[in-house]
Formats: structure tokens, C-alpha cells, sequence
């Protein structure tokens, strides 16, 4: 039987629903999801960091759910944050992003002391929350979408959250129509959480309105992902794994793909 030192080795010959967190060489436990795998030629195999189960068809790579818990359960979400994810719910069409990816972009946007940031994908303003209240005092994000009855619950959760109508401009229309008007080099993130088959075209829009040392982050670009549960089309599916690849071999980019929420990838921007 052929052993597999790290899940990520499989991911060439995987065919795989639901969502998966990755564990490198070395990882210490493994991580409870369920995944479909299928590996042409292999009926069974060794999961993760060798300390997995023997599986084939559906599986479980077990690690504590406590862990998750607790990981999920670190830092709780305040009753703004609860509302918009509730007013994601009840309108549809507007997954928010996970607690932990939320955690991650306040994270971030606090470790650069970010002024400015675009979002793509403004939904019911769960991340933009998140973004906020990561970036400096005086700063102003930028978020678009087509939907305005999206962009009419983010304004009222970002007020109720207590940030004064001038930390944001709400921008109606496509990203593709509004990002060109955007200044170049004056942002210090893009965050996109849209449409998957324009992905590359929102890189190349992020690349010219980030300031070197800025970053770019898309959500949701693990194998087999996309923003809500639903498995993506071939064409989604397809652009993902484009995104991905040019990301990491982008020799001016920084690149890290952080196995949070349906994937977070990030990279920094280098120059002088």
C-alpha cells in the first residue's frame, strides 16, 4: 500500500466533496471532516500525517472536535456580528465568511494598520465588520456589490456597530465596472469574496490599487470549495485552481493559502 506523508500530496489525484483542512508533515493531531475521496488505483491509504484512519469512499480525518470547537469558540462573535450573519440567512445569497476567516481579516488588517481596503462582495456585511474593526481609526473601506438590498443590511450593521457613515463607502454595480475607477496604488488590502469565474480578473484589478506591502485575499479557494456549500461548476472549479497557481508563482507575490473557513489565500505584494 503506498503511504502519503501529507494530504496535500493526494490533491493531483483526489476526487472530493465537502470541505478539507489540510495538515503538512509533521502535523501534531489530525483534523475531524468529512471528504468523498477517490484516488484512481488506490482502494485505501493512510490519511494525513500518518496517524489517520484507513479509509475509502467517504472518510472521516479525525482530529479532536474539541480542538474545532475551541478554535471556533476562542473568539465569539458580539450581537452585530451575529445580526448580519442572521440577515445573511434570511435575504439568501450572501454566505458570510466564517468566524475564523472574519478573525483572520481583522488579524490582518491590524498587523499592516491598514487605511484603506476594497472589498469585493460586500453581502450582508459580516466581513466588513471584521474589517473595520481591524483597520486604524480614521481609515475607510470600500466595498461593492451588485445586490442593493445586501449593501442596505451591511450599512445598517455597520452603523449599529458603531462606525460613522464616514469609515465606509458603499459602492453599487459589478466589481469589473467599479474597480477601474478605483485609484491605483492607494489600498493596503483587497479582499474578494465574489463571483468565482472573474477571479482572475479581480487579481489582476487588486495587483493595480494595492500599495507594495499590501495584500490581496480571496476566500473560499480550497479544492472543491466555493463561499457557500455548494459544490462549484467545473468552470468555478476550474478558475480556482488557475487563481491558486498563479498566486503561488507569482515570483512578485508573497503567497500563503491558510486552511481557515473554505480556505483563505493571501498574498503580500512586494516593491519598493
Amino acid at each position: 500500500m503506498q503511504r502519503f506523508t501529507s494530504f496535500n500530496a493526494l490533491l493531483p489525484k483526489l476526487t472530493f466533496g465537502g470541505s478539507a483542512l489540510f495538515r503538512e508533515p509533521g502535523c501534531s493531531a489530525p483534523v475531524t471532516l468529512k471528504v468523498s475521496l477517490s484516488v484512481p488505483g488506490q482502494p485505501s491509504w493512510p490519511l494525513g500525517c500518518g496517524r489517520g484512519i484507513e479509509a475509502t469512499g467517504e472518510a472521516a480525518i479525525s482530529i479532536s472536535a474539541g480542538t474545532l470547537a475551541y478554535i471556533d469558540d476562542f473568539l465569539p462573535e458580539d450581537e452585530a456580528l451575529v445580526r448580519a450573519r442572521r440577515n445573511a440567512a434570511e435575504v439568501g445569497g450572501a454566505a458570510p465568511v466564517s468566524p475564523l476567516t472574519g478573525a483572520a481579516l481583522r488579524f490582518l488588517a491590524a498587523a499592516i494598520g491598514a487605511r484603506s481596503v476594497v472589498e469585493i462582495g460586500t453581502g450582508c456585511g459580516t466581513s466588513g465588520l471584521y474589517l473595520l474593526r481591524g483597520m486604524r481609526a480614521g481609515s475607510v473601506l470600500t466595498t461593492v456589490d451588485v445586490e442593493a438590498e445586501h449593501q442596505r443590511l451591511a450599512r445598517a450593521a455597520f452603523v449599529a456597530a458603531g462606525f460613522p457613515t464616514s469609515r465606509f463607502r458603499l459602492i453599487g454595480g459589478r466589481a469589473l465596472e467599479v474597480l477601474p475607477r478605483l485609484a491605483d496604488a492607494a489600498y493596503d488590502i483587497v479582499f474578494c469574496d465574489a463571483d468565482r469565474q472573474e477571479l482572475d480578473v479581480y487579481l489582476d484589478g487588486a495587483l493595480r490599487l494595492l500599495r507594495p506591502g499590501g495584500i490581496v485575499l480571496v476566500n473560499a479557494v480550497l479544492p472543491g470549495s466555493t463561499p457557500t456549500e455548494r459544490m462549484p461548476t467545473d468552470a468555478e472549479a476550474t478558475a480556482a485552481a488557475q487563481l491558486r497557481e498563479r498566486i503561488r508563482t507569482d515570483e512578485t507575490l508573497v503567497p500563503l493559502l491558510l486552511p481557515i473557513g473554505n480556505g483563505l489565500l493571501a498574498a503580500a505584494k512586494q516593491g519598493g
